[in-house]
């Protein structure tokens, strides 16, 4: 099948409608390229739950119960998400899409956009508490985000229900200072021309939230972190908080693809020391110094830029051309000493297993720390 941006209206929908008639009707499985493969899985998932295609389908709201624990459990990702929502709503003013934030359940916590209540379609599906997930109204951009935890784009007859093939929807799940998953953002919008592009926006959108989430944790100093080259200062960065001593207190998804050690949603917390090679403190001293960037070792061998932030100054804009002169960065030689030094103190004085963990000779060791080897 064609991508949906090459492809012609309706021919995406004959194609969409011959995939239903295959999968939904037939059993059959598709031929790669029909659609998307995670909209085929989540298809087949709602068949495995009874749900039958043809019956209307039913936007619920949670009891009162669940609403209060909804709202107690969902403040800081409401209150992180609102900035974040009302720019999106600009950005989609003229589109006829608008944008739902759910919980890690797929209960509406808070809308944003031009949302038309006097449609019932519209009206439905943006009342807060309303179980919007897969077990419950099928196959939407909703349900398949938190369920495959990857951006998604679904258009109209790709719903499992087909009283819902007039929604078109971009979302992308939402992932805490934890890395867990704590939600999703989705962006609707009824009859209206399929827009694939809004996975991008969506996707864009996600990642403010998430660093929104990671900022509001409680901690002493941020680490914007990119790869040396690359500009700092946008949501392209990885964002890494830390405590007083040291212990990482939350970090955003693409920290936690540079940094394999925070890889594992839901860990006990994590030292900088088992992430970086370089004592704590140096990241203190750096942000101490206002806008003072140190390219720094990890323990996988790979070199991060970082950029430590007090957090009284996290509001203020990363210039692009930031403090990038030799003098105003720690020296590369003290950088490795310190990595040394720790691998040494990690290894209780033992200079041949430390040596084999940095990959290095042991005369280099004790070059490095001032030391003469022993005959």
């Amino acid at each position: 099948m064609a991508s949906p941006n090459f492809a012609s209206p309706s021919q995406r929908l004959t194609d969409i409608e011959r995939a239903r008639q295959l999968v939904l009707q037939e059993h059959a499985t598709l031929p790669a390229g029909w659609i998307s493969p995670w909209i085929e899985r989540s298809w087949r998932r709602c068949m495995n739950l009874g749900l039958q295609a043809h019956e209307p389908v039913t936007f619920d709201v949670v009891s009162p119960q669940q609403m209060r624990r909804t709202a107690e459990g969902n403040q800081r990702l409401v209150q992180s998400a609102k900035p974040i929502l009302n720019a999106l709503g600009r950005a989609i003013v003229n589109t006829r899409y608008f944008a739902i934030l759910t919980n890690a359940a797929g209960v509406v916590v808070d809308v944003s956009g031009p949302i038309d209540h006097s449609d019932p379609r519209a009206h439905s599906i943006t009342r807060i508490g309303t179980d919007l997930s897969e077990h419950s109204v099928g196959t939407t951009a909703i349900g398949a985000a938190l369920t495959e935890l990857q951006p998604v784009w679904l258009h109209r007859g790709e719903h499992f229900f087909t009283s819902a093939s007039m929604y078109s929807c971009a979302g992308a799940p939402l992932f805490g200072p934890d890395g867990g998953c704590v939600g999703m953002l989705d962006l609707t919008g009824i009859d209206v021309v399929e827009r694939p592009e809004l996975k991008h926006l969506v996707t864009q959108s996600a990642q403010k939230i998430e660093n929104a989430l990671v900022l509001a944790q409680t901690h002493h100093l941020m680490v914007r972190l990119n790869w040396p080259g690359y500009a700092m200062g946008s949501e392209a960065d990885g964002l890494v908080c830390l405590d007083a001593d040291g212990w990482i207190t939350g970090a955003n998804q693409i920290a936690r693809q540079m940094l394999p050690k925070l890889a594992t949603p839901g860990q006990p917390p994590v030292h900088t020391g088992e992430v970086f090679g370089i004592p704590y403190e140096l990241l203190f001293d750096a942000a101490r110094r206002r806008d003072a960037r140190l390219e720094i070792p990890l323990w996988t061998g790979l070199r991060l830029q970082a950029l430590p932030i007090e957090r009284s100054s996290e509001g203020r804009p990363v210039e692009a051309g930031l403090r990038t002169s030799t003098g105003d960065r720690l020296p590369l030689r003290d950088i490795e000493t310190a990595l040394i030094r720790e691998a040494v103190d990690q290894a209780r004085g033992n200079v041949a297993q430390a040596a084999r963990a940095l990959g290095i000779s042991r005369a280099t060791v004790y070059r490095k720390l001032g030391h003469k080897k022993p005959h």
